[in-house]
């Protein structure tokens, strides 16, 4: 249905008042009107193009590592806010493995995090529960540690920020949670470096038996959505380096060898971009480590985004252009403050 407000509703407009005319006076209508209503009436049967539209939203990680990154990073995130983003995503490890797992420091980061101007979504990392059995972290019961997490950032089926987006969460892992930003749907998951809390021998934790399947269906659920709903792409939110050069070589690490074969069947299996977002290993990078099987190929519709990690900060901006040929496009912004000292990373 047209209204005065479509494009093409003053060109129908014109063209009806000319055949209007033409119906009324026949033969007195003027070889140039004749020309014109041919025209606009050629105009009408094309298709009217709508324009590219863009997204913003910014990704940063492994922050914040010292006393002088937790004083600097509020100052970051306005930074970033000042930018005119929709979100603001953090994959994971919001202190050093070796600070204290207490609860006044979690309590500390989700102040820092929910003052955030826009909204604010983080997955979190080894260094926040599993490394928490640590005894300089605190000796912790790791699976303790994670349900205090759960209690204190996602006990509402919302992100944080001054202003909150709607998520939905799975039953149970309330950490894992999907949400929308234009044709794009985002999905979080549970993912700690290094090894997906594997464990230290060849049979695997009881913990990571109970957790893994978990994380394979929210992330195939979220593609088979994405499939059903014609979207253009699927951004997915993890800690965890999986180490991909070793998944191509032929030698993937336990704890994500079926995290990654899932990953490449179900993009494989996708029209549109798929972006990897994570943090873990200290090394800013965007490129396409995904391959065929075998062979060396990348595949053409995976990109991973590595955030920023201690000792540097900063944050990658990445724009969601459905005019763009891949998609997503990236920004990458290093954040310099005054110098000042911190822990050593981990």
């Amino acid at each position: 249905m047209s209204d005065s407000t479509s494009p093409g509703f003053a060109t129908r407009a014109r063209a009806n008042a000319i055949k209007e005319r033409f119906a009324r006076y026949g033969s007195a209508i003027t070889p140039q009107e004749m020309l014109r209503l041919a025209l606009l009436a050629f105009c009408l049967c094309l298709p009217v193009l709508s324009p590219a539209e863009t997204w913003r939203f910014a990704a940063i990680g492994d922050i914040p590592y010292s006393d002088y990154e937790r004083r600097e990073l509020p100052r970051m995130i306005d930074e970033i806010a000042a930018e005119y983003p929709e979100l603001i995503v953090h994959a994971g490890d919001i202190k050093h493995s070796n600070e204290r797992c207490s609860d006044e420091l979690f309590r500390d980061r989700h102040a820092v995090f929910d003052a955030s101007p826009v909204p604010f979504i983080f997955a979190p990392g080894d260094n926040e529960w599993t490394d928490c059995r640590r005894v300089i972290a605190g000796g912790y019961d790791e699976l303790e540690r994670l349900d205090k997490l759960r209690e204190i950032f996602f006990s509402q089926p919302y992100s944080l920020g001054k202003k909150r987006i709607p998520v939905t969460q799975q039953p149970g892992m309330p950490e894992h949670m999907s949400w929308r930003l234009g044709p794009v749907l985002f999905v979080s998951l549970n993912v700690p470096g290094p090894d997906n809390n594997f464990g230290r021998r060849k049979v695997p934790a009881r913990e990571f038996k109970t957790r893994n399947p978990k994380v394979i269906d929210w992330m195939k659920g979220a593609f088979s959505d994405a499939r059903g709903e014609k979207l253009a792409g699927i951004v997915i939110l993890m800690q965890g380096n999986p180490s991909f050069d070793h998944f191509a070589a032929g030698l993937p690490h336990e704890g994500y060898r079926e995290l990654l074969e899932t990953l490449r069947r179900e993009t494989l299996a996708f029209s549109g971009q798929v972006l990897l977002i994570h943090g873990d290993t200290h090394w800013q990078r965007i490129d396409h480590p995904l391959r065929h099987p075998g062979t060396h190929q990348p595949i053409a519709n995976f990109t991973r985004l590595e955030t920023f990690g201690y000792p540097f900060m900063g944050w990658v901006k990445v724009f969601i252009d459905t005019d763009a040929s891949g998609l997503f496009r990236f920004e990458v912004r290093s954040y310099t403050p005054r110098q000042g000292t911190g822990a050593r990373a981990d």
